[in-house]
């Protein structure tokens, strides 16, 4: 059972979304949206809608998991078709990217919601996400789209709780993030990147690791998992099989990242030349 804290806060975000009225939920099949999504449609019925954005750096498994989960909860979804290679500076990968990709996205599904009778347009912002680099938490704001679960201090743990405590299926989900987050700032972005990437982790997927990223460098793959799961590529088997099917992708070089998984790695970067100008 919720926490009395944990009770207030979800009665605090029933209380935000039914002040809104009418709601379009960015959705995204994750953990954080589709709990959103799920309490925005009990408190507001057929007045909450979702809305999701195809583009080429969202897997299509993703895709597929969003429609399914709104099916079975009988909530209408839109998806909107975004070519991603049309926003400029989205190629050249510049350390401002998410900002430059979400501004376009999310004003494509703004409109969405506006068309399709919302008054608000909310996303899943959670109350952990702000301690790394997050520069598409900009182009939010800037676009006066909503963030209910930051705005009502629910963390990603509680999050998960209370989605396990309503049956969700996505409550025990791995984190998501784009696929182009995969590939260091600089280093263009292109459609064959991205499908090499999604197929290298869905191969990882399909082996049973929680948790994971295949990060690109160059023709090289770093592979990220959690750390108590480092000890699986002792085994030669899975070792070989992952090497296969990474080299099939296209990978030359197949290598296994020590420190294990950990969100935004790519931006230490970032960091290391905000420290050493």
């Amino acid at each position: 059972m919720p926490t009395s804290e944990l009770q207030q806060k979800t009665e605090r975000l029933k209380a935000v979304l039914a002040e809104m009225g009418s709601v379009a939920v960015a959705f995204s099949a994750g953990v954080d949206s589709a709990f959103l999504l799920k309490v925005t449609h009990d408190v507001l019925g057929d007045r909450a809608v979702a809305v999701t954005a195809s583009t080429a750096a969202f897997p299509e498994r993703e895709r597929n998991a969003a429609a399914a989960f709104c099916e079975a909860e009988g909530i209408r979804l839109l998806t909107v078709s975004i070519d991603v290679f049309a926003v400029p500076g989205f190629f050249d990968n510049p350390p401002d990217r998410c900002y430059l990709c979400k501004k376009a996205i999310f004003s494509r599904l703004l409109q969405t919601a506006q068309e399709s009778g919302a008054r608000v347009l909310v996303e899943g912002t959670n109350a952990d996400d702000t301690g790394d680099y997050r520069p598409g938490m900009r182009a939010v704001r800037e676009l006066g789209v909503r963030s209910p679960l930051f705005e009502v201090g629910l963390t990603k743990s509680e999050i998960r709780a209370l989605s396990r405590e309503m049956g969700l299926p996505t409550w025990q989900k791995p984190a998501l993030a784009c696929l182009a987050t995969r590939i260091p700032y600089g280093d263009a972005i292109t459609p064959q990147k991205l499908a090499m990437i999604d197929g290298a982790e869905l191969k990882l997927a399909e082996l049973g690791f929680r948790q994971y990223r295949v990060r690109l460098h160059g023709d090289a793959a770093r592979i990220e998992v959690l750390p108590d799961e480092l000890v699986r590529f002792a085994d030669p088997a899975l070792r070989d099989a992952v090497s296969a099917a990474l080299h099939q992708l296209g990978f030359r070089y197949v290598s296994l990242d020590l420190d294990g998984y950990r969100t935004g790695s790519l931006n230490a970067v970032l960091q290391s030349t905000a420290h050493n100008p």
